[in-house]
């Protein structure tokens, strides 16, 4: 399997490599096209780590994991039920969750698999679908809970999961990564909170991709966030999510404390 990331080093310095025991093998290019080993080697302690891709998109599911569905007495979908939320919501590892100005309700954590897309995929059968995925990534899908029924009218899946900050990915992309004996685990300040096998998708990653690319074009880079399973909970001002799954790393992110109003003297 091949770790591919992207960093910031100390003077600035964006780039992306090959995770290799702790040192990034820095390549020129496009990771999704022509890349290649310029020679220059980072030690990973040295470099801030980003989200490994930056999507024009993140389609991310609802309702696609079978305990899930029949805990919520929901049917199984015969399509993937899905939102999109824009890139700007996209932060890395360690990167701080902001909580949005002017709210004080209940912010959810939700760890997910990621799907990372290599090319540009529209229409494709799900016996091409494998061809189009470039590899596997942790999601944290932050949701501002009291949104999202706010107006009985209109649920606002966009609006309470679209703020920026709100899509975590990283800490890789794992390319060869086999999510079938894998699972998902969550923690909350070092407490587990969800641990749930990835072979209990509805639809697979390469149903997934096939169905989505008959509604909309995805793109190099874009993430399909494949849907939570049971546990999902809120996350209090200055608490620590983990997502982890076996094979593709561990994706730390905190909701950041609420700053306190200024005293006037």
């Amino acid at each position: 399997m091949t770790s591919w990331i992207r960093f910031r080093q100390p003077q600035g310095h964006i780039g992306f490599g090959v995770l290799d025991n702790g040192s990034i093998a820095e390549f020129d290019g496009d990771m999704f096209g022509e890349a290649a080993a310029n020679g220059r080697q980072w030690k990973l302690d040295d470099v801030q780590l980003l989200s490994p891709c930056v999507p024009s998109k993140v389609v991310a599911l609802w309702n696609n994991f079978h305990a899930l569905s029949q805990k919520l007495g929901k049917a199984a979908p015969s399509h993937p039920l899905f939102l999109i939320k824009p890139p700007m919501s996209v932060i890395g590892p360690g990167e701080p969750i902001r909580r949005p100005k002017g709210y004080s309700g209940k912010i959810a954590y939700e760890g997910e698999l990621g799907i990372v897309i290599g090319k540009r995929c529209a229409n494709v059968s799900a016996d091409e679908a494998g061809e189009y995925i470039f590899g596997y990534t942790c999601v944290n899908d932050v949701t501002a809970v009291d949104l999202l029924n706010e107006d009985p009218n209109f649920a606002q899946w966009c609006r309470s999961k679209g703020f920026d900050t709100f899509s975590c990915i990283g800490p890789v992309i794992e390319r060869g990564f086999d999510w079938r004996s894998a699972h998902v685990v969550t923690r909350l300040d070092e407490v587990e909170r969800q641990n749930y096998p990835l072979s209990d998708m509805i639809f697979t990653p390469e149903q997934q991709v096939s169905m989505i690319s008959h509604d909309m074009t995805l793109m190099p880079g874009d993430v399909i966030a494949c849907g939570t399973s049971v546990g999902v909970g809120s996350i209090k001002d200055g608490s620590t999510v983990i997502v982890s799954i076996d094979g593709i790393g561990a994706l730390p992110n905190q909701l950041a404390a609420a700053r306190q109003p200024e005293m006037v003297a």
